[in-house]
């Protein structure tokens, strides 16, 4: 077994465990994300406004994709994702 797969496999809990995460706080992690942009955006008078939106428009999709909520949607409602 080579290192990359040795440190996939040690790894491999943890992946599962942010997944867990992310699926059961995905709504306060998106809140949060658009709390700290408001706050950026305020503090910079807007002048990064488009640039923190695509930001938090790609911090959501990543966390959408860690909470396998490939629906689109990218809510927390609790549902569980369809099997793969």
């Amino acid at each position: 077994m080579g290192f990359m797969d040795t440190l996939k496999a040690k790894l491999a809990p943890a992946k599962d465990k942010v997944s867990d995460l992310a699926q059961q706080h995905g709504g306060k992690i998106e809140h949060g994300l658009e709390k700290a942009a408001k706050t950026v955006d305020a503090k910079t008078k807007g002048k990064y406004s488009s640039k923190i939106e695509s930001g938090t428009g790609k911090a959501k999709d990543a966390l959408g994709r860690i909470a396998h909520k490939d629906d689109g949607t990218h809510k927390d409602d609790g549902a569980t994702p369809p099997a793969s």
